[in-house]
């Protein structure tokens, strides 16, 4: 049967889903992967298909952005690194002395871990329950923080005409400890991060001084 230019063919069966008009993004895959993650689910846990079915495609439109999952996550952690040193860089910015430097970078960081920042929680966990792949993308994104507060460190040492001795190992140790505590305050109740906060700004504190101090 031939069927004359004028009439009208169907997409498909009554009753089939509508097509989409706009094409699936990089960032629509990236904010379907956000939206399944929760307090116990991390990137890693997730499928392929599982992420293909949020955003509303077919598993195989997923290549045309993604090689695979673990590029999406890394491209999530890569996300992740970005918006916490623009929060981070903010907040030191603001602050007039090393103190407030301290006390402003550390309450803002935390204020992230509150505010159901599953970026940031990306962050946090890939490191340590991750792919090898997800935790060389955690330590690249640590590093940039630690080349930040070095560069911080020896700023604020000239200005007051100091040295710091071994400035990228102290930023390395201030960075780290400041991960590892957050990871830790994921899992603990909201009404302990006073406690928190100042242990970290004192034990942070406790480094600087030694930094300043060769031994």
């Amino acid at each position: 049967m031939v069927v004359p230019p004028s009439a009208h063919v169907p997409d498909g069966p009554p009753d089939a889903p509508p097509t989409r008009v706009r094409g699936i993004s990089r960032d629509d895959l990236l904010a379907a992967a956000l939206r399944l993650l929760g307090p116990h689910r991390s990137v890693s846990s997730l499928s392929l298909r599982e992420v293909a079915r949020e955003a509303g495609i077919a598993p195989n439109s997923f290549y045309r952005h993604f090689r695979d999952i673990d590029e999406l996550a890394v491209a999530l952690i890569d996300l992740a690194g970005q918006s916490l040193r623009r929060i981070v860089g903010a907040a030191r910015r603001r602050a007039t002395s090393g103190e407030g430097i301290v006390r402003g970078s550390v309450e803002a960081f935390f204020e992230q871990v509150r505010a159901d920042d599953k970026l940031l929680h990306v962050l946090l966990r890939e490191g340590t329950v991750g792919s090898d792949a997800f935790k060389q993308a955690v330590d690249r994104e640590l590093s940039f923080f630690e080349d930040e507060l070095r560069a911080d460190l020896i700023r604020l040492a000239a200005r007051k005409r100091g040295v710091v001795h071994e400035p990228a190992l102290a930023s390395k140790a201030i960075t780290r400890l400041a991960f590892a505590m957050g990871a830790s305050a994921m899992d603990s109740p909201a009404d302990r991060d006073p406690e928190l906060i100042e242990q970290l700004i004192e034990m942070v504190r406790m480094i600087l001084i030694g930094a300043r101090v060769p031994v």
